[in-house]
């Protein structure tokens, strides 16, 4: 969906058209529209639906009524009316989708409330709204200033100047209800606009905004959701998930919208299962829930009297149980279920080396912990110091003959006593 200037040329480095998601193709934008119905003619009897829709800054969209019956097709820049002057927009959606989509926003077809398009833009038209769409970050950062120096409690994220550049919407969050009647006269003073505040929630704030999420993709309410649908951690609880506020909540603080992704199917799979508060009574003791695999089908219980020692059940096998203790039956113990699961079992697949024998890190040098680099390091040094420190000893022997002379004499007489003793035994 990308536009010709924005792919790569020879050398593989990326082009891009630098035209920040005002291009012609759309492929560029927020919430883009694929449009399956264009290579499909209507009947002849019937015309075309005369209504379009055109997209603002970060996906936000409107249906205008096309009374001059210009010939637009997807990707056109248009002038459309609005409630003071006229705002420029590019063109997302036409024909018979357009239908649909009202339909879905539940938007009645005839309504007065509804717009119409001047003319397709010229090139002062877009000219003056590009003047206009540049000034924006410099007024964002000015109004902040405004903002703090009169000490409103809220938070302006984005502004969005209309077509022509005499108007300008303020978004902003707030926590509490915000008197800005001197903050509107302050900016219309320093701008010589007109103001248009608008609160959203923090949702609404992400979505236009836009970031990365934790999975490591673009934000989904930035990219292609469009309803914001309620979110409670009871989605988190049926799909066995740590109640962890910094893993469950997104970017805008609320939440994940992806927790409800995976729910219908979790709920169905549950079904199934037995209620958790039912504790299985045995003639050992009575066993209480500790935790399920949804998906493979199995139930861990636990003794009250052995908490330590976890059994294994399928979830027929606990229905089975719960359904004896609704006749007054007792099994004897929950060790026969769990062992007849493990003959049961299918033996797994032995997954072999796809490498080989060989390691993939056999050409790596081995890495020397710090640690002990440093202990060789201060043993050297030790050593180092000890020898330049200590006197070289003088020769031992030496000094036990001068020490001790009378042991020397000792030793002579009893050679001599043993060689006459030899002497004597020859004889």
């Amino acid at each position: 969906m990308s536009c010709t200037t924005c792919t790569t040329d020879k050398t593989g480095i990326p082009k891009g058209c630098k035209s920040n998601g005002t291009c012609a193709s759309g492929g560029c934008d927020k919430l883009s529209v694929y449009d399956w119905l264009s290579n499909m003619t209507l009947p002849g009897y019937q015309k075309k639906f005369d209504h379009i829709e055109v997209r603002f800054k970060n996906g936000r969209k409107a249906f205008f009524k096309n009374e001059p019956n210009l010939s637009i097709s997807i990707g056109d820049i248009v002038a459309v009316e609005c409630k003071s002057g006229h705002d420029i927009g590019d063109v997302s959606l036409t024909g018979e989708l357009v239908k649909v989509q009202m339909n879905k926003k539940k938007v009645k077809i005839g309504n007065e409330n509804i717009f119409k398009i001047y003319r397709k833009a010229s090139q002062k038209d877009i000219d003056i709204w590009q003047e206009a769409r540049n000034k924006e970050q410099e007024v964002q950062r000015k109004s902040r200033l405004i903002v703090s120096r009169l000490g409103l409690k809220m938070k302006l994220s984005d502004i969005e100047f209309q077509g022509d550049g005499k108007k300008a919407t303020f978004f902003y969050t707030a926590d509490e209800r915000v008197d800005f009647r001197l903050l509107i006269r302050e900016l219309a003073t320093t701008f010589n606009i007109k103001i248009e505040m608008k609160q959203v929630g923090l949702r609404q704030e992400a979505a236009r905004l836009g970031g990365i999420g934790s999975c490591g993709r673009e934000l989904c309410c930035s990219t292609w959701l469009t309803d914001f649908r309620s979110v409670s951690t009871s989605a988190a609880r049926y799909q066995q998930l740590s109640l962890n506020p910094l893993k469950l909540s997104g970017q805008c603080g609320k939440l994940k919208c992806c927790l409800n992704y995976e729910l219908d199917s979790y709920m169905d799979a549950l079904k199934e299962f037995p209620n958790t508060d039912i504790w299985l009574q045995t003639k050992q003791g009575t066993a209480m829930f500790q935790k399920m695999d949804i998906f493979n089908g199995f139930i861990w219980y636990v003794y009250k009297e052995n908490p330590m020692k976890w059994h294994q059940l399928t979830v027929a096998q606990a229905n089975e149980i719960i359904e004896q203790n609704k006749k007054g039956e007792k099994p004897y113990n929950l060790e026969e279920y769990s062992n007849e699961l493990v003959l049961d079992e299918p033996q797994k697949n032995i997954f072999e080396n796809v490498v080989g024998l060989d390691s993939l890190t056999r050409f790596d040098k081995p890495k020397r912990s710090k640690r002990r680099n440093n202990k060789n390091r201060n043993r050297k040094n030790n050593t180092t110091n000890k020898q330049t420190n200590q006197k070289k000893p003088r020769n031992t022997e030496v000094n036990q003959k001068k020490k001790n002379p009378n042991q020397n004499k000792n030793k002579k007489n009893q050679n001599l006593q043993n060689k006459n003793t030899r002497n004597q035994s020859k004889k």
